[in-house]
C-alpha cells in the first residue's frame, strides 16, 4: 500500500495544531455594584430614551438636535469608522476562503528551431487563458481569530457612532437650555434694571425738591447703573449662548435666533429618566462600555491570529488553462489542468518577530482589559453622579421657591414703604439685593436640574438597542 507524499506534511500539520496555544478568554470578569447607592427618581413614569427628546413637548429642541446630528464631525467620524471596519471584516473573512485568479495573454513569433528562431518558418499566434486557486487551509484558527476581532471592532464601531449622537443630543440640549436659562435670568435683570432706574429718577425728583438727601440720589443712580451692567453683562452671555449653538447645530444665525423667539418658552423640568435599579442592566445599554468589551473580544483574537502565525501553514493550488496556437493557417487547441500542490511552511528564523507579536497583541489585550473594566468603574460613576445631582436640586427646590417668594414680597412690601417715607434706600436697596439673588438661585437651580437630567440619560446610553439596530440607522 502506497501513501500520497502530501499526507507525512497533512500529519504534521495536524500534530501541531494539537500543541497550538490558545488565545486569551473574551470575557472579562466585572462585578458591578449591586444597587444603585443614590435614589432612583423614578417618579412612576417610565420613559423610552430612545425618544426621551420628543417626550419635552419641544418641537425646536429636537429640530436642534437632529440638524447638530448631521452635521456633526464625530458623528461623521464614527461612521467612517463603520466603514473601514465592515470593510476590515470583509477582508478578513475573504481570509478563510480560497482565492481565484484569471490570466490571458497573446503572443505572435516565428517558431523555434532548435539553434533558436527560424527566420523561414512562418509566425506562429499563441493565445492562452487560465484561472488560478489558492487556498491556505485555516489548521490552527489564525485566519477565524482574525475574522472573530475584525467582527468585534464592527460592532464595536457601530456602538460608538450611537454614543457620538447621544454625545450631541446631549451637548445641544444643554446648550439649548443653557440659552432658555440665559433669557429668563435676562428678563430678571431687565425688569430688575427697571425698577431700579425708576427709583434713581423718583429719588433724584425728591432731592430736587429738597426731601432727600444727594447722598440718597447718588446710591439710587449707582444702583440703576449696577442694574443696567448687569442686564447688559446678561444680555451678552445670551448672545454667546446663541452663537455656540450655532456652531452646533450649523444653522444660520438670524434663522436660529427666530426660531428661538418663536419658541413657546416652557419649564425646563424634563420629562423623568428610568434607570434600572440593578446597575448591570443600565450598564449594559452603554455603547460605550460595550464598544470596550468588543474590543477586549478583538485584542483576544489578535493575540490568536499573532500564535497562528508562528505555527506551519498548509497551502492548495490548483488552475485550469487553456492554449491556442495558429500557425501557418493550422489552429491546435490544448487544455491543462493541475490540482495541488499542497505545501507546508514550516517557520524556522524569523529574529523573534512572531514571538514580538505575539507579545504585542497580549500586551493589547492586557490593556483592553484595563480600559473595559475602567469603563465600566466611570459608567458607575457617570449615574451615580447624576442620581445625587438629581436628589439635590430636587431637595432644593421647594426651599428656594420659598426663598424667592418670601424675598419677592419682603421687597415689595418696602418698596411700598419706601415710596410711603417709611424706609430708607438702604433698607429698598438691600432688599431689592436680596430678591435679585433669590430668583437667581432659583432660575439656576432650575437650569441645574435640566442639566442633571440631561447628564442622566448620557449616562444611561441614550436609550441604545444593539448593534443591529445601529446598522439600520447608519445606513441611512
Amino acid at each position: 500500500m502506497t501513501f500520497p507524499l502530501q499526507w507525512p506534511a497533512l500529519g504534521l500539520s495536524l500534530l501541531l495544531a494539537a500543541c497550538a496555544s490558545t488565545a486569551p478568554p473574551t470575557t472579562v470578569a466585572q462585578q458591578p455594584p449591586v444597587q444603585w447607592q443614590a435614589p432612583l427618581p423614578h417618579n412612576g413614569t417610565l420613559t423610552d430614551l430612545s425618544q426621551w427628546w420628543q417626550q419635552q413637548g419641544d418641537p425646536l429642541l429636537v429640530e436642534l438636535i437632529d440638524a447638530a446630528q448631521r452635521v456633526s464631525p464625530g458623528v461623521s467620524a464614527a461612521r467612517s469608522r463603520i466603514a473601514q471596519a465592515r470593510a476590515t471584516q470583509v477582508g478578513a473573512g475573504a481570509s478563510l476562503g480560497p482565492s481565484l485568479d484569471a490570466s490571458a495573454s497573446a503572443s505572435r513569433a516565428p517558431l523555434q528551431s532548435g539553434s533558436g528562431f527560424s527566420t523561414n518558418s512562418p509566425p506562429a499566434t499563441t493565445l492562452q487563458a487560465g484561472l488560478q486557486a489558492a487556498w491556505e487551509m485555516d489548521v490552527f484558527g489564525g485566519n477565524r481569530a482574525n475574522l472573530d476581532a475584525a467582527q468585534a471592532r464592527l460592532d464595536g464601531a457601530e456602538a460608538q457612532w450611537h454614543d457620538a449622537r447621544v454625545s450631541v443630543a446631549a451637548e445641544v440640549a444643554n446648550q439649548y437650555l443653557a440659552l432658555r436659562s440665559c433669557q429668563r435670568l435676562l428678563a430678571v435683570s431687565e425688569a430688575d434694571a427697571a425698577s431700579r432706574a425708576e427709583t434713581a429718577r423718583l429719588t433724584d425728583l425728591s432731592t430736587q425738591a429738597g426731601f432727600t438727601a444727594p447722598a440718597n440720589a447718588a446710591l439710587a443712580r449707582a444702583s440703576a447703573a449696577d442694574g443696567r451692567s448687569r442686564a447688559t453683562q446678561q444680555r451678552g452671555q445670551c448672545a454667546l449662548d446663541l452663537k455656540a449653538l450655532v456652531a452646533l447645530t450649523g444653522l444660520a444665525e438670524p434663522d436660529l435666533k427666530q426660531k428661538v423667539a418663536q419658541a413657546l418658552v416652557k419649564s425646563d423640568d424634563l420629562a423623568p429618566v428610568f434607570i434600572a435599579s440593578v446597575p448591570l442592566q443600565t450598564l449594559s445599554q452603554r455603547p460605550d462600555v460595550f464598544s470596550a468589551e468588543r474590543e477586549v473580544v478583538a485584542a483576544s483574537g489578535d493575540v490568536g491570529f499573532a500564535q497562528a502565525q508562528r505555527l506551519p501553514r498548509l497551502s492548495l493550488n490548483g488552475s485550469i488553462g487553456v492554449v491556442g496556437y495558429r500557425v501557418a493557417g493550422v489552429s491546435v487547441n490544448a487544455n491543462t489542468w493541475s490540482i495541488g500542490p499542497i505545501s507546508l511552511s514550516v517557520p524556522l528564523f524569523d529574529g523573534g518577530r512572531a514571538v514580538a507579536n505575539v507579545a504585542a497583541a497580549q500586551a493589547r489585550y492586557d490593556d483592553a482589559v484595563l480600559q473595559y473594566q475602567g469603563k465600566v468603574r466611570q459608567a458607575v460613576r457617570e449615574v451615580e453622579e447624576a442620581l445625587v445631582n438629581l436628589q439635590s436640586t430636587d431637595a432644593r427646590s421647594a426651599d428656594a421657591a420659598t426663598a424667592s417668594e418670601g424675598y419677592r414680597a419682603a421687597f415689595t412690601a418696602t418698596e411700598a414703604r419706601y415710596r410711603a417715607g417709611l424706609a430708607s434706600l438702604v433698607e429698598l436697596e438691600d432688599a431689592r439685593r436680596t430678591a435679585l439673588a433669590a430668583d437667581t438661585t432659583r432660575l439656576s437651580l432650575q437650569r441645574e436640574r435640566a442639566a442633571a437630567w440631561v447628564a442622566l440619560y448620557r449616562a444611561a446610553g441614550g436609550g441604545w438597542q444593539g448593534p443591529a439596530a445601529d446598522v439600520a440607522a447608519a445606513s441611512r
